[in-house]
């Protein structure tokens, strides 16, 4: 158990415990039309990254961080993100909405880390150009996304298109998840400048 349990194999581990736990998340979920509107892009990726994987292998630190988002994203795919249980948070903290949504925007944010690995350790910038790539990159796929949002309510319409855009009769929902999204990018691009050497993502 030790032996496959190690450093090397921690992305083979991650990649086997997803693709279960992605199955499981596909089993009767709260509307299969919100659920495979959701798992596209959570499927797109996941696939990506194993494509990927033989050709750049990210730091460790990397994949747990992009795994964070895939994680969080099936979830609410599942039960939809403004059905999600997380009532207890909503009643600690006194939220008048369900903020699950709002964490797996910060949780998207964490794909600016290995944006600046690649960059670093690929040579292909220098420190100012790679953190503003993967800032702002992380910001055009937000705002990219919210329009993805809304014109799938458009064209959708119904309880599937309003459970898809998850605003929870917020008026300024998207702005907040654009918010949201770049918070998580600040916050990992300054982990990877400070300790991204330490943790191997440098090469």
């Amino acid at each position: 158990m030790g032996r496959i349990c190690t450093a090397q194999n921690f992305p083979y581990i991650l990649a086997a415990v997803f693709a279960v736990f992605f199955g499981l998340m596909g089993i009767n979920p709260v509307s299969r039309e919100v659920w495979i509107a959701e798992v596209i892009p959570v499927a797109a990726i996941f696939i990506l990254l194993c494509i990927t994987f033989p050709f750049f292998r990210f730091s460790n630190v990397s994949y747990g961080l992009m795994a964070v988002w895939l994680f969080w994203h099936t979830i609410g795919g599942h039960y939809t993100f403004a059905g999600v249980p997380f009532e207890w948070v909503t009643d600690l903290f006194g939220f008048e909405r369900n903020h699950f949504d709002r964490i797996g925007h910060y949780s998207v944010g964490f794909y600016a880390y290995p944006i600046a690995e690649l960059f670093v350790r690929r040579k292909l910038a220098g420190p100012i150009v790679t953190t503003l790539f993967a800032l702002f990159a992380i910001m055009s796929v937000a705002a990219a996304y919210e329009i993805i949002e809304w014109q799938y309510a458009v064209v959708e319409g119904g309880q599937a298109g309003i459970e898809f855009l998850g605003s929870q009769g917020d008026i300024w929902d998207a702005q907040k998840d654009m918010f949201a999204d770049t918070l998580g990018a600040i916050t990992t691009l300054i982990l990877f400048w400070v300790f991204g050497k330490r943790w191997g993502s440098h090469g």
